[in-house]
């Protein structure tokens, strides 16, 4: 991997200045930036679910080629594996697959049934941390988070900088609605999750997903009835969100 280029050097100035400046760029637009500035040193985060699918697509068109970090906690829905074999088939991903313990080893660990007890500590276990050694080599980081989501990420910026993983995280979707996104996917014809055609808006493990109910928020069906919003791997002591 190339060092990140060195007019991009994290300092406050010059994260607000790019975070202003790069606001009005459509997604397209600000991928492609990303591409001039980090080359090599630019990954992007996948969980499979239908911004995924998304940002696989736009990359693929722009000749974008990055490594796609997936996080493969040994837990998601057949439905989601199937959809990650369609798109690496499709678009020749180059996947980075974090080392994790197997479910059984964290059942000896922590005990049996973890996410039901303290789903923050299975998620820290099976997403956090895994993360965190995968993000280590790069300087930039894509991720397919909306403002419309939910209230905790409505401050979202298109670009900000992450003082947990010392790097740049690059958002396409930042100003996307769930309905924009849905367009894009069916006018490109891109496969994504058929969960997301079974109420399941959002979707993560199998123990910790269910299908969202009329009027609900789009993440409400994630570790329902836990208090718990996020898995944690957009928590970030920088933001003023707190995802």
């Amino acid at each position: 991997m190339a060092d990140t280029t060195p007019g991009l050097e994290y300092s406050p100035e010059l994260a607000e200045r790019l975070a202003q400046e790069l606001e009005p760029l459509s997604a397209e637009e600000l991928l492609s930036w990303a591409g001039e500035n980090f080359g090599r040193q630019l990954c992007l985060t996948c969980s499979w679910q239908k911004q995924s699918s998304a940002l696989v697509h736009m990359l693929s068109a722009l000749g974008l080629r990055v490594d796609v970090i997936e996080l493969d906690t040994q837990l998601l829905f057949r439905e989601t594996y199937d959809t990650r074999d369609l798109l690496v088939e499709r678009y020749g991903l180059n996947l980075v697959s974090p080392e994790i313990i197997s479910v059984a080893e964290q059942h000896l660990q922590e005990g049996p049934n973890l996410w039901e007890r303290d789903p923050d500590r299975c998620c820290q276990i099976r997403k956090v941390e895994p993360l965190e050694r995968a993000l280590a080599p790069y300087g930039a980081w894509i991720s397919g988070v909306r403002r419309d989501q939910s209230p905790s990420r409505a401050g979202l910026k298109k670009i900000q900088w992450s003082e947990r993983h010392n790097l740049w995280r690059i958002h396409p979707f930042a100003d996307w609605s769930e309905k924009r996104v849905r367009a894009y996917l069916e006018v490109n014809e891109i496969p994504y999750n058929p969960l997301h055609d079974k109420g399941y808006p959002s979707i993560g493990c199998i123990p910790c997903t269910r299908p969202v109910r009329p009027g609900e928020d789009e993440r409400a069906g994630r570790w329902a009835g836990s208090g718990k919003l996020e898995c944690g791997i957009h928590l970030d002591g920088s933001n003023t969100e707190r995802h």
